[in-house]
């Protein structure tokens, strides 16, 4: 598993709404389905996670297994240098989704309010991505401090 970088923690964790991390997933027709999702958060050093209220393409495409991509950019990290190739940060993993239990709370309560008031009667699931890479934009490996 690849470590998700400390210095990118908060910024994933704050990115609703200016810098909304795109999420990739593969149709079954083999086209990649890119959403913004508001809800992304760093779960845990190697995980990252995000709130599947059920609608659209990417809910269908998302099942335990399937290979989920992260795309973040923030073009204030280019300039201060912490993702200094477009200000951009990709990850790559695999999805397990959680309908109930301590996760599926989890990754409600720390989403960001809005995203929670989107789904207020807690319909939703939870998806963690374990990472397997981190990358800048150039696919050179992100450090992990």
């Amino acid at each position: 598993m690849a470590k998700i970088p400390l210095n990118l923690h908060d910024h994933i964790n704050s990115a609703f709404p200016k810098n909304v991390v795109l999420v990739g997933t593969a149709l079954e027709d083999g086209f990649a389905q890119i959403s913004p999702r508001g809800s992304v958060i760093v779960y845990d050093d190697e995980t990252l996670g995000f709130w599947d209220r059920g609608k659209g393409r990417t809910h269908d495409a998302v099942k335990n297994g399937s290979k989920v991509t992260f795309y973040y950019r923030n073009t204030d990290l280019r300039e201060d240098g912490t993702l200094p190739k477009g200000g951009i940060a990709r990850f790559y993993g695999t999805a397990e989704i959680y309908q109930e239990g301590q996760v599926w709370n989890d990754v409600y309560d720390r989403m960001a309010a809005p995203e929670r008031e989107r789904d207020p009667e807690k319909l939703g699931s939870a998806v963690l991505v374990k990472v397997e890479r981190a990358e800048d934009l150039s696919g050179s490996m992100l450090n992990p401090d």
